[in-house]
């Protein structure tokens, strides 16, 4: 082999021949994995254009929702009907279908649910409470902001006829 300077050296030769091809295969692969780890890099770059941000965005003040709120209720002509669906769209993961604070949801938050089958709570809150909540979310009234206002429910008619679902499970 020769070296930077022309020279040959005969022991170098040797040496580099000697390696085992298990050595000269793992080369390979580490430059392969090489490879593979930059060109993944480009994909991602690529993808969010390469840029970095100028400015991060402003830290929320608000605490997250729970989850998005889903799509609006279609406009029905019976508001009790549309307050059901609502009800088992968005209430039941939660709440249960029950009112016990029992859905398949409320394994996952601290606090619970509200419990809407129990008496006493049930005649500690007025009416209005009940609406505020369900149109502006738990916040709204010092507790938890997991219960997600619904801004997209428009007719108070709908809300009502929510609050009067949740009345059902204290009786």
């Amino acid at each position: 082999m020769t070296c930077a300077h022309g020279c040959t050296h005969p022991l170098r030769q040797r040496a580099e021949s000697d390696v085992a091809p298990s050595v000269l295969e793992a080369s390979t692969v580490m430059s392969n994995r090489a490879k593979l780890a930059a060109a993944i890099a480009a994909v991602w770059l690529s993808a969010c254009g390469g840029k970095k941000s100028e400015e991060a965005p402003a830290p929320s003040s608000a605490p997250p929702a729970a989850a998005p709120a889903p799509a609006a209720p279609a406009a029905a002509a019976d508001p009790t009907e549309t307050a059901k669906q609502v009800f088992r769209d968005r209430c039941v993961p939660c709440h249960g279908a029950s009112g016990h604070g029992d859905g398949p949801a409320a394994a996952t938050l601290n606090p619970k649910p509200r419990q809407y089958a129990d008496k006493a709570w049930q005649a500690s809150v007025t009416d209005e409470y009940l609406e505020k909540v369900i149109r502006e979310g738990g916040a709204s009234v010092g507790k938890s902001a997991a219960m997600p206002a619904n801004p997209d429910i428009k007719d108070p008619a709908v809300i009502s006829a929510l609050k009067d679902i949740i009345r059902s499970f204290g009786k």
